[in-house]
């Protein structure tokens, strides 16, 4: 049985990883900043990322550590940016020294995000694509990126990032989305009419995290994803055609807004994923889409 460490177990992805690794009859430790574990792990540790010396406690004697630890936000940087250094940035700081200090072989994967890059209308975003940090949580997760790839240069520290767009769904009983396609649902099922911004028509990728799960889990198996970077595919849609299947499922309508103007200037453009270079590296195909999980709604 292999063993791994999530950091960040308590996060949206993070608890639907420590579910789907459990249910692959992995041991897994937890660790994350609250009291208890919001998925019921037994194995749960409290952790404060931020604080070396509560870092320095984290046993690494594990193949894998999942660090997915970090606050995520458009505007709210620019007002708590002490917060989204110190937890996005110097947090994994904290972790690459820990693991410097002790020479372990584990291997760092870290999320990023699909707002690195500068969107194009209708363009395939690929790993080299022109990136662009438009807000505070942007820049974190391109700064982490290159800490990977420093510390792997300098220290043969081992890590694969994988980008994410749009996560949607859950594996947990009892839950349900979270972000953009959460909100929406959320609304709708409440009975109450879904806004957009403008015309609706910014597109992006969205991915079931039963398939970012699965496709990470394979994904590490092979060495050469080592000090990689890999787009995790998915199902392409606007926003408009996304909140139009929600809105038709739950007879309400859809109604249209101006940008608030922070908005408008960190909003960056479509942002869908070419993700064949994962893709040829895991050959399986993305199990779950939209309309289907609609359907079980």
């Amino acid at each position: 049985m292999s063993k791994s460490i999530i950091i960040g177990s308590n996060g949206y992805l993070g608890r639907n990883l420590a579910h789907y690794l459990i249910s692959q009859n992995e041991e897994v430790i937890c660790y994350d900043i609250h009291k208890e574990s919001l998925v019921h792990q037994s194995n749960y540790n409290q952790l404060d990322i931020t604080n070396y010396e509560s870092v320095s406690k984290i046993c690494l004697d594990t193949d894998i550590i999942y660090m997915f630890a970090g606050i995520t936000g458009t505007s709210q940087g620019f007002h708590d940016y002490d917060r989204f250094i110190d937890i996005n940035e110097k947090g994994l700081l904290n972790l690459l020294t820990r693991i410097r200090e002790t020479g372990t072989q584990a291997r760092i994967i870290f999320p990023s995000t699909r707002l690195v890059y500068r969107g194009h209308p209708g363009v395939l975003l690929k790993e080299n694509s022109e990136k662009e940090a438009k807000t505070l949580y942007a820049l974190n997760k391109l700064a982490c990126e290159h800490l990977l790839a420093m510390y792997k240069n300098a220290f043969d520290i081992h890590y694969t990032i994988f980008r994410i767009c749009i996560p949607f769904g859950t594996l947990i009983e009892g839950e349900t989305s979270y972000g953009t396609l959460g909100f929406l649902l959320n609304k709708a099922m409440k009975d109450q009419n879904i806004t957009l911004y403008g015309d609706g028509l910014l597109r992006r990728t969205f991915t079931h995290v039963s398939d970012i799960c699965r496709k990470i889990h394979i994904a590490i198996q092979y060495e050469e994803s080592d000090g990689k970077i890999y787009n995790i595919g998915g199902e392409n849609l606007s926003l408009l055609e996304l909140a139009s299947k929600i809105a038709y499922k739950y007879n309400v309508n859809i109604e249209y807004a101006e940008w608030p103007e922070l908005a408008l200037k960190v909003e960056s453009g479509d942002t869908m994923f070419d993700s064949s270079c994962l893709d040829k590296l895991v050959k399986e195909d993305y199990m779950s889409n939209i309309h289907d999980w609609l359907s079980c709604k």
